[in-house]
């Protein structure tokens, strides 16, 4: 296999599950958000407030269009299937894993982690991050080569079930 790929809602386990994923295949852990701050030497909110999120989406669509390194778990940024041409991209790199979660279990975990500012969902009432993830649960599972709900597994369970699936299709 010559990389994962995680998507997902914020708060689904992406980075967390994927250095696991990563440490246990001996593969290098990349997260997408990280990167894309690397490469502007702005932070991810710091491009929304001054560029919008449609030029945030562009910059996760060329990172993702050029990406070719081979031998990584890549966590990808929340909102990456938002574009038909990133969906697209993605079905050509399996496996690529849906990690679900109820939207409750996410919500909460995005209050929990002050470590980072999401800027979709940093001052919305739980309805409204909720009216943020319905209209992309579509695209997550047609991107996906499969799903695991992260919802009340602890990563290293997330970790095993995503290997065992892995293993399971032949990937």
């Amino acid at each position: 296999m010559d990389n994962i790929i995680l998507i997902g809602f914020m708060g689904a386990g992406k980075t967390t599950v994927g250095r696991l994923l990563a440490e246990k295949n001996n593969m290098t852990h990349m997260d997408f958000d990280d990167k894309i701050e690397e490469m502007t030497g702005c932070t991810i909110q710091e491009i929304f407030n001054e560029h919008g999120e449609a030029a945030f989406r562009q910059l996760e669509h060329e990172f993702l269009r050029d990406f070719s390194l081979n031998n990584h778990v890549v966590s990808t940024g929340g909102g990456i299937v938002l574009m038909k041409k990133n969906r697209e991209i993605l079905k050509k790199m399996p496996p690529v894993v849906y990690l679900k979660a109820d939207p409750d279990i996410f919500i909460d975990r995005l209050k929990q982690d002050k470590t980072t500012i999401r800027p979709l969902v940093a001052t919305k009432a739980p309805a409204e991050v909720k009216d943020v993830y319905l209209p992309r649960v579509k695209y997550y599972e047609e991107s996906a080569t499969f799903s695991v709900d992260t919802s009340s597994l602890s990563p290293e369970e997330v970790t095993a079930a995503i290997l065992e699936k892995i293993k399971k299709l032949g990937l």
